[in-house]
């Protein structure tokens, strides 16, 4: 059985890709009042708190009071078309390090005022639409903060394509927006216990699932396999998928397995992961229960998989760690 929606996973907008090659594209869209901006300061948008939950704050673009070029408005933020939604409405990505002048609440119940946050903070409450429109525009954003210059010659590179990809105009070379795969698992053993583990850098009690990048010419399942080994000398064999969340943090896809453990002797690397243990379901309720393990947050998909394992929600005694 595969995991439920993820917190990152839910979008829904249209991203009408065979429109990003119009060179006007972005121009008459912020000529279009219907579009709506979500502007970006770093990796934070502006939200507010109304009845249903926190919603993030998309701008008019009569209100936002955008002009510029193709790509960049006229302080310099990046502009990106994000896509569209099923009534034909289009959206845009205003993205820098600053704080933009506004914003304010659109929408009588978004309440009298606007907080900067992140999708770590709120990307598991936004509902589907706009969680996975900011999970874009972040993971979009960070790309081109990364990624400003050629990477064949060198030269600075130009926005194209609406904000999808870069273009060399030295060398000629075009780039897309990378993502980094990553796999991220439960290790079960024969008795259902599932092993966790903690790097250096955390405080204690903080426990998670295993996670590894993927490394050039390995296929996904033997990543899994080299990355429990390699963490925790634990050999593995079978490898279920159970579903895949983007992790814009900086330009993630996390994909999620579960691994059935062959050997259950633990001897951590030292270096990525400083303790590993296992758990029963037992022994994992009453730790989280009375805070003797602290749990990864709601929006991660190493939370689901934990609860995956454990066959239902686990409320936390302790703040989850971010």
């Amino acid at each position: 059985m595969t995991l439920e929606p993820l917190a990152l996973s839910r979008a829904t907008l249209d991203r009408a890709a065979h429109r990003r090659p119009q060179a006007d594209l972005v121009p008459r869209l912020l000529a279009d009042p219907t579009t709506l901006v979500l502007h970006l300061a770093g990796d934070r948008a502006a939200v507010t708190d109304g009845r249903g939950g926190p919603r993030l704050v998309l701008t008019p673009t009569a209100a936002a009071a955008l002009d510029g070029g193709p790509t960049t408005d006229g302080r310099g933020r990046l502009l990106a078309f994000l896509g569209e939604d099923v009534h034909g409405r289009s959206y845009l990505l205003s993205a820098g390090p600053d704080e933009p002048d506004q914003p304010a609440a659109t929408a009588p119940d978004e309440g009298a005022g606007a907080r900067l946050a992140g999708l770590r903070d709120v990307g598991w409450l936004l509902d589907d639409t706009q969680a996975g429109l900011l999970t874009t525009a972040v993971a979009l954003a960070n790309w081109h903060a990364a990624h400003p210059r050629c990477a064949r010659c060198g030269q600075p590179t130009d926005v194209a394509m609406a904000g999808w990809t870069r273009s060399c105009p030295a060398c000629g070379a075009e780039h897309f927006p990378r993502t980094d795969p990553a796999v991220i698992m439960s290790v079960i053993d024969d008795s259902g216990r599932i092993l966790l583990g903690r790097q250096h850098v955390w405080p204690a009690k903080r426990f998670s699932t295993l996670a590894g990048f993927v490394e050039p010419g390995e296929s996904l399942e033997a990543a899994v396999q080299r990355e429990i080994f390699e963490e925790t000398g634990v050999h593995s064999g079978e490898v279920s998928y159970l579903g895949s969340q983007p992790w814009p943090f900086p330009a993630s896809v996390m994909v999620a397995f579960q691994a059935r453990a062959v050997t259950t002797g633990v001897d951590v690397d030292g270096a990525e992961l400083e303790d590993a243990r296992w758990w029963t379901r037992e022994d994992f309720g009453i730790d989280v229960a009375t805070g003797e393990l602290v749990l990864p947050p709601r929006v991660s998909i190493a939370r689901r998989i934990i609860e995956h394992w454990y066959g239902s929600p686990v409320r936390d005694a302790a703040q989850a760690w971010r």
